[in-house]
């Protein structure tokens, strides 16, 4: 099959992106768009793109026969009805988070995607993450046993971000946490309860009509008896920048590391009992044994660039960003666990082998709405909100 044509829109963060693209074996030309003319001009001199592959409006993209596939990374109002454009213009698309802003904005993708039959990638980076590649093969081989319980955290302080994000509803931007969670139980949300918690600054919370400092919700899904904890925050609170999740199963549990320089636990059930207590009985020592044993490790989470073709491997670790040229979204992310070539050649190579990508957008949509189902629970003060089925 022939090799595509691709076009990247927004190069603030989406210039991370550049070199997995001009560098994988499957792709014939990018194309860039940008509307500030002189990040534009910097990109295509770093890069040396010639003049007709640089274009400051989408719709000269859209109008190119040639191009074949669009990756998104504008501003979140404008994802799912830029996601309708380009699939309404007979490209394959792959958005950044979040699909959309409601729920009505998440049918119009998938409308849209049904119509086009072209591909709809939901370009969640965590479900391409080293540590998700580790528990998923952890979880592959049964040694979690049972699984009881996960919980999901995203932590980040948003002061000084663009104006858009200014009081943004915790939940409304849940996938960072939720995802990974949904995509190692391999099931669907179904129910979410939420409650706010704590208040923003008066001129944030007029901006979404929202007050909350802090959202948390339990997540229930269909045909699982696991639930899933899930909590955000974005302004007003004391704490580092995370993107977390934690897997309790019957035999072995994973949990995030608490510091960015640290390494996650990893505890493991022997099925012993630990022996805790000693007594004597007419002179003879006993012990008596409450509580299993629990043995506790510190892991080192391994590089998973030999998944990757070999011209786009090194971008695991490699990137655009450094001490004069960063983004907040990398580097409060800890880099995104090198998930970015993984993340482009899924993208790539669902549109080569012409199948659905993962996360496709009905996973997208899940995923979306059930932050903004969750939201608007914590606004009614916990009241269960069922998800939609958009599976349907």
């Amino acid at each position: 099959m022939k090799k595509l044509n691709v076009a990247i829109v927004g190069l603030s963060f989406g210039l991370e992106f550049v070199p997995i693209y001009l560098e994988h074996p499957d792709v014939e030309s990018l194309t860039i768009v940008e509307t500030n003319p002189r990040l534009l001009k910097a990109a295509q001199d770093l890069y040396g793109l010639p003049e007709e592959r640089c274009c400051s409006d989408i719709e000269q993209v859209l109008d190119d026969p040639g191009i074949d596939a669009v990756h998104l990374v504008t501003p979140p109002s404008t994802h799912a009805p830029l996601s309708v454009r380009v699939l309404n213009a007979g490209k394959h698309c792959g958005c950044t988070i979040p699909m959309g802003m409601n729920l009505d904005e998440l049918y119009q993708v998938l409308e849209a995607r049904a119509k086009s039959g072209k591909n709809y990638m939901f370009l969640e980076t965590t479900v391409f993450q080293r540590e998700f590649f580790y528990v998923k093969e952890l979880m592959d081989k049964g040694e979690f046993g049972r699984i009881q319980y996960l919980s999901c955290a995203h932590y980040q302080d948003m002061e000084g971000w663009p104006s858009y994000w200014n009081g943004y509803p915790p939940l409304m931007h849940p996938t960072h946490a939720i995802g990974p969670c949904l995509m190692l139980l391999g099931a669907y949300p179904e129910k979410v309860y939420a409650r706010g918690s704590g208040r923003i600054r008066p001129e944030l919370a007029a901006a979404y009509q929202s007050p909350f400092a802090f959202e948390s919700a339990l997540v229930s899904l269909k045909g699982c008896d696991v639930s899933i904890e899930l909590e955000r925050f974005l302004y007003g609170v004391a704490r580092s920048y995370s993107e977390c999740f934690r897997v309790y199963g019957e035999n072995k549990s994973f949990e995030w590391q608490q510091l960015a320089d640290e390494d996650p636990v990893v505890f493991t059930r022997t099925g012993r009992l630990e022996q805790n207590e000693m007594y004597q009985i007419d002179g003879d020592v006993r012990h008596s044994s409450r509580g299993s044993e629990i043995i506790q490790e510190r892991v080192r989470i391994p590089d998973y660039a030999q998944l990757l073709p070999p011209s786009i491997a090194r971008f695991t670790k490699e990137t655009v960003y450094n001490s004069k040229n960063s983004h907040l979204s990398f580097t409060q992310g800890g880099g995104h666990g090198g998930s970015h070539p993984h993340m482009v050649h899924e993208f790539i190579r669902s549109i080569i082998e012409n199948r659905r990508p993962v996360p496709d957008d009905i996973l997208g949509a899940f995923w979306t709405g059930t932050g903004i189902c969750a939201h608007q629970s914590a606004l009614e003060n916990g009241r269960e909100v069922e998800i939609p089925r958009f599976d349907i």
